[in-house]
Order: C-alpha cells, then structure tokens, then sequence
C-alpha cells in the first residue's frame, strides 16, 4: 500500500487550533524521522495490530500507520479526534479511533489476537497503566510494550539490582518479562519541552517462574522498598512467613532491599506463593 500524501503535523494542528494540555500530561512529538524510529522497534508491524493510548493528534499513529500496522487508538481529548479522522480517512481500514479514558477502558476486548502496545503515555497515566499490563494474566494479552517515559521512569523499570533506581517497579517489569531502555528522546523533541528528559523502554514477555503468585511477590517487595532503608529483617516483620523463607534461601536477614536481586525476591514469594 503506497502512504498517503499527508500535510504536514504542524500545519494539521494549527487547522484544529490545537496545543498541549498540561492537565492531560500531553507534550507533542513532530519529528517524522524520530518517530519512524520508535514506531519500528517492535519489529516487523505489517499487518500487525497495534494499541496506541493517547495519540493527540496523532504523530507517532501516522510512522505506525506507515510501517503497515492496523491501529487501534484511544484517546480522551475530543479536541483532537478530527485531527485522527483525517488519519482514519487516509487510511482506510487500518485506524480505528476510540474516544475514551484509557484507565477505564478494557483495552483486551478491543483485539483478535495480541497487540503491540506503543506510546508516547501522557505523563501523568504512564505508570499506572504500565502496571496494570504487568499485572495481567501470563503469557499476557499483547505481544510488548513499546513506551515513551520520563527518563527517570525509564531508568527505574530497567534497573539493575544495588541502584538507587532499582525498585518495586524494576522487579515488577524483569521478573517475567525483558526490559531494555531502546532510545532516549531529549526534551528538546517535544512540543511543548517537559522539563526533564526522556526515553523509550521495550518490554517483551518471557515465560513466569514456576510456582510463583504475583500477589505474594506484591506483598514482599511493598514491604521490603516500603522501608528500603531498613534491614529485611525489620521491613519483613509484617508480613507472615517472610522471615523463615529468608532463612530457606539463605538470604541474610540484615541486609537492604536494594541489593535483593530480582530471582531472589522470586525465591521468597515462591515459598509465600
């Protein structure tokens, strides 16, 4: 399918008359050759489907769009849902617009099979919604995630065990599925500038540990990075059977929850699981 001609995105957004909002944590990206290069780290997308969540008026759909993915976008400003019709008229068949909150929305009973997931969140619901997609039912409903974050987000879901980083976020993200930050993205790209840099993260599902409930692993790291600053022996204390399965693994009981390392906070909630 040879790509419509499209006017370019500044010229489509001063015809709305639009700009971003702070309050829905928007910042615009216009660069076409930077967001080619995000809407390609998945892979292949011919034919792929695809969910985008808040596309505003729609820079990062068009380089999917491009690549041969069929999207599914969701997005809560109705200002920019004429700019997306264009979009939708241009290529028919192959975007479908969703007015709506995204935190609300059941996105799973949008798809056939297992969506790519890529986009640039809106500050403000980035995290929640990365955590309700590593909450799911494994192997899980999409195919990876591709995300813009703020940098600092970024740099605490890959982080590696003993960082100031690592955190509840980073075992949450590595302890059944592979996370890599693909490229930063200076403030500099946005419109308007946030006033810190950023960075998209690619997450790709791998297989769960045997034996393991997310919710014993929930119960161990809030406490533990609850209280990072204390010895495990102490942040521990409150949840039943933490202490003893300390012991079985052979984890010392006076060290910090920073230097746990992702498969052996595993090891805990397998023995709590």
């Amino acid at each position: 399918m040879t790509a419509p001609d499209l006017p370019p995105l500044r010229e489509v957004i001063a015809r709305h008359g639009l700009s971003a909002s702070k309050a829905l944590g928007q910042n615009f990206l216009f660069d076409a050759q930077l967001l080619s290069r995000i809407a390609r780290i998945p892979g292949d997308l011919t034919d792929a489907e695809v969910l985008e969540i808040g596309p505003g008026p729609g820079g990062l759909t068009r380089a999917l769009l491009a690549q041969g993915a069929r999207v599914t976008a969701i997005e809560r400003d109705r200002r920019c849902i004429p700019a997306l019709a264009e979009l939708e008229a241009a290529y028919p068949g192959k975007l479908r617009v969703i007015e709506g909150d995204a935190t609300e929305i059941d996105a799973r009973t949008l798809f056939e099979g297992a969506p790519h997931i890529v986009s640039n969140l809106p500050y403000n619901v980035g995290t929640a919604l990365l955590i309700g997609w590593l909450s799911a039912e494994w192997f899980p409903w999409w195919q990876s995630l591709t995300l813009m974050f703020q940098r600092e987000v970024a740099e605490r879901i890959v982080a590696p065990v003993g960082g100031d980083a690592y955190g509840r976020l980073a075992v949450l993200a590595q302890w059944r599925s592979a996370a890599k930050i693909a490229m930063p993205v200076h403030r500099s790209a946005f419109t308007p500038p946030p006033k810190v840099m950023s960075a998209v993260v690619h997450i790709t599902p791998t297989d769960a540990p045997d034996g393991v409930a997310l919710s014993a692993l929930e119960r161990v790291t809030a406490a533990a990075f609850g209280q990072r600053r204390k010895m495990l022996r102490q942040s521990l204390r409150g949840v039943p059977g933490a202490l003893e399965a300390l012991e079985a693994e052979g984890i010392d009981a006076t060290r910090r929850a920073e230097t746990v390392s992702v498969a052996e906070f595993v090891a805990v909630a397998r023995r709590l699981s």
